[in-house]
């Protein structure tokens, strides 16, 4: 067991954590019971209440499992922006016993039809923007029946600040075979058979990002949920009064766990927003008095870039922290001299179903993915030998732990390559690549197939980004491998200039880097952008920008 980081824990904070035996959706009954008229969710506006969240949750769980058929360990495909009916089908399809698939709004039709193929999904839910997405695939995949919803009937008009289009677009009607419209569902009225799930049970099949491959389906039960919603809780003090901002997209595991599925555990209010918007975050902070940010670092960049921002419109903020990409040093500063707050990091995996690891409150280190959470024991070992290194020294993480995955959907194979036996216990290959200090604190490289290889030396793309955004003139960067002829691979680095650094030239940067970093490390090649791509958790796409530039060398 690594425990050299327990010397650094909470003072008065157990090192071990006992996961309940409880389903996920006992959670929300409880809840229910405890604070029927607290409110749940804000949108928009609206005010929602855990006893009408839980009466529309079992409504629709009735129309599932009464009109539909959907049984225990079916799959049901939830493909929504944030909104209140994605907590609701959410919990409605755990109320069922079914399997929650929930995937990335932003996918399109062919992407669509894969994860339904693979999950063998009869039923799925959606918002009504993306029906022209799923809709083709009714027959053609295992898909029968859809649920659309429109996010417009949980909303208010005439607000000060802008909504997203899709939130205000009318409620449109669907006549197709095979769809229904969500408030035809709930009128239905229709009353489930009480649940026979247990903690052991699958209920969330998570897809990864496919970033090395195809996707894969992640299975988790109700108690890898549990250990990392808790896990999130009780390492954050987090109470009943707390008041969230959700504003990391629910169909991601970050999001879905310290957004969702924690504050409902406990009671607190979420504010939900449908899709990120730094003036209107800034508006309901204030308003609403957040005390609770979970986020991710490209939020948090644009956010402290607003011009509008001041401290007072932030003051009542009381933990902002996140995961996804390391937080800049000099964006980390510029939070704590606004709010009082240092930013604390997390790290985990779709496979671990949110942190594995976590910053101590008291005690967070910039740019650090914190120290192994309760009951996880994490290493890190050489990639080939699997040799157990020390610190400083840089290899894969390897962890073993109550929210590891139990495997992918369908696919022993790549399930049995994913795990190793480690001094006796089986040890899941994150696939990062990490070092730890004296202290025990994690710090990622990066990933094992992201390596540029340039003139054999070996650069991290991860840490030539993090020097770059110490330029006064660099809002986000990111970097790749560039073919080359000469050294098989260069730096090549796609900056988005902040406002301060309007006129910057790609000789200017290429000058400044050579200050800063070793000269194997130094991007050769600048390209700028008004904005890189994101993926719907808001993380930067490098490998769509790596195949851009592979595709001109061969093109």
């Amino acid at each position: 067991m690594f425990t050299r980081h327990f010397e650094y824990w909470p003072k008065r904070l157990s090192k071990s954590l006992p996961i309940p035996e409880t389903t996920i959706q006992d959670n929300l009954e409880t809840t229910m019971k405890r604070y029927p008229n607290k409110t749940a969710i804000v949108f928009y506006g609206t005010e929602i209440t855990y006893k009408q969240l839980y009466l529309e949750v079992n409504k629709l769980a009735g129309y599932l499992q009464q009109e539909l058929g959907v049984s225990k360990g079916d799959r049901v495909v939830l493909y929504m922006q944030n909104s209140p009916q994605f907590i609701i089908a959410f919990y409605a399809i755990l109320r069922v016993d079914a399997v929650i698939v929930p995937i990335n709004p932003m996918n399109v039709k062919e992407e669509v039809a894969f994860y339904l193929a693979d999950c063998d999904a009869k039923v799925a839910i959606a918002g009504q923007e993306l029906v022209p997405e799923i809709e083709p695939c009714i027959g053609k995949t295992p898909l029968q029946h859809l649920i659309v919803a429109a996010y417009c009937d949980y909303a208010q008009k005439g607000l000060d600040y802008e909504v997203p289009p899709s939130v205000a677009a009318t409620k449109q009607t669907f006549t197709s075979a095979g769809i229904i419209n969500w408030g035809d569902a709930l009128s239905a009225d229709k009353v489930p058979e009480p649940s026979q799930a247990k903690s052991d049970d699958l209920c969330c099949l998570p897809y990864t990002s496919g970033t090395t491959g195809k996707p894969k389906g992640c299975m988790h039960t109700h108690k890898t949920l549990q250990a990392t919603l808790l896990g999130g809780i009780v390492w954050a003090h987090s109470s009943p009064a707390d008041v969230g901002l959700s504003t990391l997209p629910l169909f991601h595991v970050t999001g879905m766990q310290h957004n969702m599925n924690g504050p409902i555990y406990l009671g607190a209010t979420m504010v939900v927003m449908t899709r990120w918007d730094r003036d209107v975050a800034l508006k309901l902070i204030e308003k609403y008095r957040i005390t609770r940010w979970t986020n991710i670092s490209t939020m948090v960049v644009d956010f402290l870039a607003n011009p509008n921002l001041t401290k007072d419109a932030v003051e009542s903020l009381k933990m902002i922290g996140g995961g996804g990409a390391p937080l800049p040093e000099a964006v980390g500063e510029k939070l704590y001299e606004l709010t009082g707050l240092r930013y604390v990091e997390g790290y985990g995996l779709t496979e671990t179903m949110s942190q594995i690891h976590q910053n101590p409150l008291h005690r967070p280190k910039l740019q650090c993915l914190g120290v192994p959470q309760f009951d996880v024991d994490a290493r890190v070992v050489d990639p080939v030998t699997l040799k157990e290194l020390g610190p400083h020294e840089e290899g894969e993480i390897i962890v073993t732990g109550e929210q590891v995955f139990k495997g992918y959907w369908n696919r022993p194979e790549e399930t049995k390559n994913a795990f190793v036996m480690f001094e006796g216990k089986e040890f899941f290959r994150t696939g990062d690549i990490a070092r730890y200090d004296e202290e025990g604190y994690f710090f990622l490289v990066d990933r094992v197939k992201r390596m540029i290889n340039a003139s054999g030396f070996k650069v991290w793309p991860a840490e030539v980004e993090m020097t770059l955004y110490k330029h006064p003139s660099v809002q986000s960067a990111c970097v790749i491998g560039a073919p080359d002829p000469r050294r098989g691979e260069t730096v090549k680095a796609f900056i988005v200039l902040n406002d301060r650094g309007r006129g910057t030239t790609e000789e200017e940067i290429i000058a400044w880097s050579k200050e800063h970093m070793a000269a194997y490390k130094v991007p050769r090649i600048i390209q700028f952008l008004n904005e890189l791509p994101m993926s719907g958790s808001g993380k930067i796409l490098w490998r769509k920008l790596q195949e851009q530039e592979e595709q001109k060398v061969k093109g």
